[in-house]
């Protein structure tokens, strides 16, 4: 990453694309989920929590991929597929990370 790259130096707007993208994709998987009867369509805790983790899921790989340098295209795409995964996101991320820093989970 470089220097004059840290979360807190992008602006408001890059940050309102990332998270609404990634809680796009959560939504997006909330409804695979009520088509598939997995969960009911007005059950509002399920849709805010999918939306919640999808953008934190989404801002994590949003970090990740400027620090790697990706092409803006690559990201955005990355962001939404991660959006949509969400947990699911976050765990391969947890795993990724422990395997780099040489920890394994317990």
């Amino acid at each position: 990453m470089t220097p004059d790259k840290d979360p807190s130096t992008y602006g408001l707007i890059t940050y309102l694309w990332v998270t609404g993208l990634a809680a796009w994709g959560g939504l997006v998987n909330f409804y695979r989920k009520v088509k598939s009867g997995e969960t009911r369509a007005f059950n509002v805790v399920e849709l805010i929590g999918e939306i919640a983790t999808s953008a934190f899921a989404g801002l994590i790989t949003f970090w990740l991929c400027e620090a790697a340098q990706f092409n803006p295209l690559v990201t955005a795409a990355l962001v939404g597929i991660s959006g949509h995964m969400g947990s699911q996101a976050i765990y391969q991320l947890e795993r990724w990370a422990q395997t780099r820093l040489g920890k394994e989970r317990p």
